[in-house]
């Protein structure tokens, strides 16, 4: 996926006001460019989780159609798929997985495709 430099920053953003809880959203993507970001509730307002509120899932939905690629946070990790992330995506065929990583002193941001409990790391172009 292609993103440019302020969505990134948008990204970053939400998951440092949503710190020491993961943050989640959805990204529009369009021929593999990142076109808009959209904030959503974690419901578990949680440091090691995240479920994308229902009725944020809705209005999305509505407004966008299928999702092409969901985001969250680890604060304190990795931004590498955990099993609780693995086990959470089999309900979501087909969908990109990008992961804010505020563990280090500079964030980063790292995509994958989870498929069968398979994890696979998907480039991420920033533009």
């Amino acid at each position: 996926m292609r993103i440019p430099q302020d969505l990134v920053d948008e990204l970053v953003d939400h998951a440092r006001s949503e710190a020491p809880n993961e943050c989640c959203g959805i990204v529009v993507v369009r021929d593999g460019a990142a076109e808009s970001v959209h904030r959503a509730r974690n419901i578990h307002a949680s440091p090691l989780k995240f479920e994308i509120d229902h009725a944020d899932q809705i209005r999305f939905y509505r407004e966008f159609g299928d999702f092409t690629c969901i985001y969250h946070s680890h604060t304190r990790t990795e931004p590498f798929p955990s099993q609780t992330d693995i086990n959470f995506a089999r309900d979501w065929p087909g969908v990109e997985w990008l992961i804010v990583g505020l563990a280090r002193d500079e964030p980063e941001l790292r995509s994958f495709l989870i498929e069968d409990e398979a994890v696979r790391e998907v480039p991420l172009e920033v533009e």
